[in-house]
């Protein structure tokens, strides 16, 4: 007998469909990280489709999570495209600011001990506190090795950490100017040195290194992205430097889009506990640019007002947003003042910070 869908249908599964068309309305309609809330959008309204078996245990969205997700496999693929995209040289021409990148990882350490006082559990705070790092992959990979078993967590921590990534033009702004003076903002910066290409093909080498013997559970993540940014420097890999930032992390995006989306089914999404996780995630990110903002502060000091304490905000892992944020508030004040390079510093630190952040929590917890 032929079933039809529509009266097999609950009020849950209607909502969530409702919630993929927002999604998708976000991406496609307001440019809101497209590439991502599109194909999760989607794949919200599939999972929550009656009488289907997309997400039964031989469906698609099923496997998709299950043996690529919830391995880790495809936020590590997502991070050596990453790694491909992203240039060290501004981190290299100014170490210094290595130290906001690290600042700004103090969100992700408030966000876990108020997620502990409002009731989660220590892993899930540590999967919550992760969104403050603004890095969705990392967000993603810590939140399946420390609430694997817990769909519910993993799919709001996704949803809240893309979704803040895309509204940074909007949460950092009046962060970054209650806690900064109008003469504070027009500081300009002057040029940054050349950095050699031996110094760039160092760097990544050296980085793991580093990492792997002091924090062996953040090599997964960040290892992925300095053999991303190896084939970039090295000047010798450009078809893997083409294949891992375009093609295949083009697919590891549409994997990741049907594998979260699969999570986000009425039952185990619309529950009290993922309005906590968006409500915490917000509080994670704003802290994370407090934060960045603040030592930005102490870094003016030292330098007797050379710095401009903004560029400590771009020490959040959304690369690039955060710094073209900080370019746009520095040519509000002085249409002169160039402060993109200078905040890509700690931008590109935060990328490193928030993945080491993650990997302690993972050795420890996991």
């Amino acid at each position: 007998m032929l079933e039809i869908g529509l009266f097999a249908m609950s009020w849950q599964q209607a909502v969530m469909i409702g919630i993929g068309l927002l999604l998708i309305y976000l991406g496609v309609a307001k440019n809101m990280e497209p590439l991502l809330l599109g194909p999760i959008g989607f794949a919200v309204i599939l999972a929550n489709m009656p009488l289907t078996g997309i997400t039964g245990e031989t469906g698609l969205l099923n496997i998709v999570y299950t043996e690529l997700i919830g391995t880790g496999i495809i936020p590590l693929i997502i991070f050596l495209g990453i790694g491909t995209m992203t240039d060290f040289s501004p981190l290299l021409a100014n170490p210094k600011t290595f130290l906001l990148g690290a600042a700004a990882q103090v969100g992700i350490f408030l966000a876990l001990g108020l997620a502990i006082i409002v009731g989660f559990d220590l892993n899930a705070a540590a999967s919550i506190g992760i969104i403050g790092g603004a890095d969705g992959p990392t967000a993603i990979y810590a939140a399946t090795q420390l609430v694997g078993e817990r769909p519910e967590i993993i799919a709001a921590v996704t949803v809240s950490a893309y979704s803040y990534m895309a509204l940074v033009p909007i949460i950092q702004p009046p962060i970054i100017k209650s806690l900064t003076s109008k003469d504070q903002r027009k500081i300009r910066m002057g040029k940054m040195r050349e950095v050699s290409r031996l110094e760039k093909i160092i760097f990544p080498i050296g980085v793991t290194i580093i990492v792997g013997l002091i924090v062996p559970s953040a090599l997964p993540l960040v290892g992925l992205l300095m053999l991303g940014n190896l084939f970039q420097v090295s000047g010798v890999m450009d078809r893997l430097s083409d294949t891992g930032g375009n093609a295949l992390m083009d697919i590891a995006t549409i994997m990741l889009g049907l594998g979260v989306g699969f999570l986000m089914t009425g039952d185990t999404f619309l529950v009290f506990e993922t309005l906590k996780i968006l409500l915490l995630g917000v509080f994670a990110f704003a802290t994370a640019t407090a934060g960045g903002t603040l030592f930005g502060q102490l870094y003016y000091k030292l330098s007797d007002g050379k710095i401009n304490p903004m560029i400590g905000a771009a020490g959040v892992s959304a690369v690039p947003m955060a710094s073209r944020v900080v370019q746009k508030m520095g040519q509000e004040e002085d249409a002169g003042s160039h402060l993109l390079m200078h905040a890509m510093g700690p931008n590109v630190a935060g990328v490193i910070g928030s993945a080491t952040a993650a990997g302690i929590l993972i050795g420890l917890l996991a």
